[in-house]
């Protein structure tokens, strides 16, 4: 079957949700030297955690696009959801239409956040065509590291200990490892669209 939809972050997060002193801290390192491998393992392992989990640590902005408007709620990757900037979709006479805020509900407590139309109205009317409806929307704990839960800023020292020493993720069983997966797989959230 075909992916009927695509996933684009559009604005990267502003700050990581660990400073190279934690990594360092982490790491036992007492000089500054490897900083500039730290500050790209920090980037590697947050990516990697918010992968893993499915969720945006820090304030992150995504653009969701959809073939066709599913039968009930579009469930959004990456949370938690903060807010939904808009929904633009191509209506059966073409162009390009932005569907009144509303005319929906946006779910941000749920996980994945969800829209659906406001009780007793129908997804609008489109022309089925690829990558036809449009949600641009913003996701993430905040704009600060100290808004990211303290394990899910946990599991990205991890990552940032297992690349900085060059460990294998996969097929190996260690303490940190282990740690890593726990924290995960107790994060992750499981459905998308």
């Amino acid at each position: 079957m075909a992916q009927k939809y695509s996933l684009k972050r559009t604005v990267a997060p502003a700050v990581e949700p660990v400073s190279l002193s934690e990594a360092r801290d982490q790491l036992r390192i007492s000089t500054n030297d490897d900083d500039t491998i730290l500050a790209a393992n920090i980037v590697a392992a947050r990516q990697a955690v918010e992968r893993d989990t499915r969720r945006a640590l820090i304030t992150q902005t995504w653009r969701l696009k959809l073939d066709e408007f599913p039968k009930k709620a579009i469930r959004l990757p990456y949370s938690p959801l903060q807010s939904v900037t808009s929904i633009t979709y191509v209506p059966d006479g073409g162009g390009t239409t932005t569907w009144s805020a509303s005319e929906y509900d946006v779910f941000t407590d749920d996980e994945p956040g969800l829209i659906c139309p406001v009780f007793g109205d129908d997804w609008p009317e489109i022309r089925l065509e690829k990558r036809g409806i449009t949600v641009t929307y913003v996701a993430g704990y905040g704009d600060a590291a100290t808004d990211v839960p303290a394990e899910l800023r946990q599991a990205v020292l991890l990552q940032v200990e297992m690349l900085y020493d060059g460990r294998p993720m996969f097929g190996t069983t260690s303490p940190i490892v282990e740690a890593y997966r726990s924290i995960v797989q107790a994060a992750c959230v499981s459905e998308y669209p």
